[in-house]
């Protein structure tokens, strides 16, 4: 070694030990965002972001991180710094359709600009997602009852929808027994599963969880069969189980949470069990509909919202079986439960309440999965989803 590399190392071994400090201090944090509805009472202006210590379950004060209308579910590229928002409108650029965005996320601030975005197929989009490759965006449209896949460039943009046979839209078919909510059918959520076969789609309307075929490759989806429930319980969001045979539907219209075990070979699903999300003693459930689900990354616990009874509800899940065991309900201290997820570390869970403008922190108990507030409540105008990006480890 130079008699000058010999003098600078001690300099160089304190700056190491100084950048290293200044990580470890900041490691906890993580950026996470808020999706909402714009305008309103709130009057919230689009996605807003803030910073989430993973170690006490703070939030800092969230700031806007982009303009955009309606954008009511977002979704996280798997690798890239790219965000994909649904715009839950009818009338995206002059036509009967919404859109689906992608915006690029710095780094430094969390916050979004613009890349590009395509035409959602139909009206109201209400969820998007993305493959574990980052190969492909899915989105559901409520208002027009179908589902679309598009293929993602090097840089995450998105690709015009395939329009061969096969191609990357799907038109839901069906219809349930309740005329007022299923008169038709209402896509509400799109899911890919692990290895990117198949693509699991929740239908309120057509009272059907279906089961599409998926080439990430192509960017293109196939009808392959579906799953049902009680007749009438209009199935809404999904969430797989990390073992990957067993999935669970939030159902919005009787309060419900039906299980089913899934072949990852086959693409097929059977219902094996129903379980209400809410406590014996409640019997008036005017104006309640559930909204999420989401099992935990230990596969241990599940989860679902109910709104109007404004609370989480807890399961335990037999990793075995795949039954849950209800444990009952944790109030969300405030109004709304939409969207709500669990935090990188597992260790807490926060809540949107998009009628009381607040996202709420809740410490989950490693034993038992239950849920107890920590006391944090932030101010965020009608949120309605969460999300952090992913770890740079995350496939």
């Amino acid at each position: 070694m130079s008699s000058i590399a010999t003098s600078l190392l001690p300099a160089v071994t304190f700056l190491v030990a100084v950048l290293g400090s200044v990580f470890a201090a900041h490691g906890a944090d993580q950026f996470v965002w808020f999706g909402t509805y714009s305008g309103g009472p709130a009057n919230s202006e689009g996605i807003y972001v803030s910073r989430f210590d993973t170690t006490t379950g703070k939030l800092t004060a969230p700031v806007l991180a982009a303009a955009v209308k309606n954008p009511s579910f977002l979704a996280l590229h798997p690798t890239l710094p790219v965000m994909y928002a649904v715009s839950e409108v009818a009338d995206a650029d002059g036509k009967p359709t919404g859109a689906v965005r992608s915006l690029a996320i710095d780094e430094a601030t969390g916050t979004l600009a613009a890349k590009n975005h395509q035409s959602s197929g139909g009206g109201g989009p209400c969820h998007v997602s993305v493959d574990r490759t980052g190969k492909v965006a899915l989105a559901a449209n409520y208002g027009g009852g179908s589902v679309i896949c598009f293929g993602l460039t090097a840089d995450g943009s998105l690709e015009p929808v395939v329009a061969d046979t096969p191609g990357g839209f799907i038109q839901h078919e069906g219809k349930g027994p309740n005329p007022q909510r299923q008169e038709k059918p209402h896509g509400h959520s799109i899911y890919p599963t692990a290895d990117g076969r198949f693509a699991v789609s929740c239908d309120l309307g057509a009272d059907r969880v279906f089961v599409h075929a998926l080439d990430v490759d192509k960017a293109t989806l196939a009808s392959h069969g579906f799953g049902r429930g009680t007749p009438g319980a209009g199935p809404r969001h999904f969430a797989f189980h990390p073992g990957g045979r067993y999935g669970y539907a939030v159902n919005e219209l009787d309060l419900t949470v039906t299980a089913f075990a899934f072949d990852p070979q086959s693409g097929t699903l059977a219902p094996i069990q129903t379980l209400s999300t809410l406590p014996a003693d409640v019997t008036d459930t005017k104006g309640f509909s559930t909204a999420e689900i989401v099992v935990h990354s230990g596969g241990r616990f599940l989860y679902a919202s109910n709104r109007g009874h404004d609370s989480i509800a807890m399961y335990a899940v037999d990793q075995a079986t795949g039954q849950l065991t209800f444990l009952g309900v944790e109030p969300i201290q405030g109004k709304t439960p939409r969207n709500f997820v669990i935090d990188p570390t597992g260790k807490f869970l926060l809540a949107a309440g998009q009628n009381s403008h607040t996202v709420t922190v809740f410490a989950i108990d490693a034993e038992t999965g239950r849920l107890s507030f920590t006391g944090q409540s932030l101010d965020v105008p009608s949120p309605v989803c969460i999300r952090f990006r992913p770890t740079r480890s995350t496939p």
